[in-house]
């Protein structure tokens, strides 16, 4: 079988499962390294990104261009002295950074990062494992990542970390729930819940133009699932001091650190293999015979996570934080509910086209384009009533600081609270009309 025939069979579950132990083990130590180095690499870009929109430099002293300063961070981390509070539970304490690390590595296992390539000898697709409900097995284990943060806000025995650990569940239920609706559509239309088998069903076209509003749905709620600006209430600095790692320093922050850009690069991952067609060529570069071929669709791969990363760290140059009620709101009374209706134009789109009606493809495309339409015009009108409600609360602010004369009664009288009186230093003096004599009744 050649490489080509290779590559569009890369949807066959039979292929899995058939590697030697040592290919196993390599992939795990590949992805093991593909991590690390993401990781580092994720963090110097976001420190020279964000210097540059804020005029800084960035780290530039440590390695060309500053590129092992996050290496040379990691060191410092886990040679620091590590304090533990006197009141923590140390079992648990120990355990939830733990949880939280290996869980976000964990997850990358089922990514195809290319076709069948030759490995000494040896074809074995890009891809540690798959099988038919691959997907879910992301979400459980992005379920279960979230253990660690919470236990870690129990464990610390502190108010601020339980605060965080508590906020961080309540995300999690909200926001999990919108990722996993925006799955279904790609499910109904791709016939499968394998990530190999969502690539191969992109050949021709991307999810990304079909499916649209699953695609905003996914990166928005992705935002929020990974504790990034604008959502990072869980650690937010002004309110928590640091939120559930408060009471965490040395190695167990610094896996801590590590979860965090691990699942930036995992849910960017997904992203990419879900709606952007995983590692296949974009146009142009498709035209080529030999893109989607051999080692090359790890370029593409990459290229495609990095956008996804550079996006992250945009947020988080551009926006401030959201206050809680409104992250809560926006989760449970926006993302959900248009989620639900675009499942349902989606269902009635595949209907369609297995009974022989309308072309599914335009059918989806014109839906989501009402859909859209539909949530920026009640987005529109729900700014409009709020700037109503504002112009009233001043009306009436403004009535109630109308100045007044704490005279007007004929007895000075003081100001109600919200009121200003000007008094003038000259208060006018009733003069009698006739001189008063000595001995004459005033």
């Amino acid at each position: 079988m050649n490489s080509s025939i290779r590559a569009e069979a890369v949807g066959d579950l039979s292929l899995f499962g058939m590697d030697n132990i040592w290919i196993i083990l390599l992939k795990v130590l590949g992805i093991f390294v593909i991590m690390v180095v993401m990781t580092l690499l994720t963090i110097w870009a976001e420190r020279r990104i964000v210097g540059r929109m804020q005029m800084r430099i960035g780290p530039n002293r440590v390695g060309p261009f500053g590129l092992l300063q996050s290496l040379m961070d990691g060191i410092k981390l886990a040679l620091k002295e590590e304090i533990i509070p006197k009141g923590v539970h140390i079992a648990v304490y120990c355990i939830a950074p733990v949880v939280a690390a290996t869980t976000a590595f964990l997850t990358f296992a089922v990514i195809p990062l290319g076709p069948t390539v030759s490995i000494f000898g040896q074809q074995t697709p890009l891809q540690l494992t798959d099988f038919p409900v691959s997907v879910l097995y992301v979400l459980a284990i992005a379920s279960i990542g979230i253990y660690g943060i919470v236990l870690a806000g129990w464990a610390s025995g502190s108010t601020y970390p339980l605060l965080g650990g508590l906020r961080s569940s309540a995300q999690m239920i909200s926001y999990e729930i919108a990722m996993g609706l925006s799955f279904v559509a790609v499910f109904l239309y791709a016939s499968s819940m394998s990530t190999s088998q969502i690539v191969a069903a992109q050949a021709n076209v991307w999810y990304v133009v079909l499916l649209l509003p699953s695609f905003i749905i996914y990166t928005t709620a992705m935002v929020g699932e990974t504790n990034r600006a604008p959502f990072d209430l869980p650690e937010a600095e002004g309110e928590l001091v640091g939120g559930f790692h408060t009471e965490y320093s040395s190695l167990k922050f610094a896996l801590f650190f590590l979860a965090e850009y691990v699942n930036m690069v995992t849910v960017s991952a997904m992203a990419t293999t879900l709606f952007l067609g995983g590692w296949r060529a974009p146009w142009p570069i498709s035209i080529w015979s030999g893109a989607n071929v051999g080692w090359w669709p790890m370029l593409w791969f990459f290229g495609k996570v990095f956008a996804f990363l550079f996006i992250f760290i945009w947020l988080r140059g551009t926006l401030p934080r959201m206050r809680y009620d409104q992250f809560m709101k926006f989760g449970w009374k926006v993302l959900i509910p248009t989620s639900i209706v675009w499942i349902m134009i989606v269902a009635v789109a595949r209907y369609l086209r297995n009974s022989g009606g309308l072309d599914s493809q335009t059918l989806l495309i014109f839906a989501g384009v009402v859909l859209l339409v539909g949530v920026a015009i009640s987005y529109a009108l729900e700014i409009r009533k709020k700037k109503s409600d504002e112009l009233q609360e001043q009306a009436e602010f403004d009535a109630a600081n109308e100045e007044f004369n704490p005279y007007a009664g004929g007895f000075p009288v003081p100001p109600m609270p919200g009121q200003t009186a000007q008094v003038s230093r000259h208060v006018p003096v009733t003069v009698p009309a006739t001189p008063i004599n000595p001995g004459q009744e005033q």
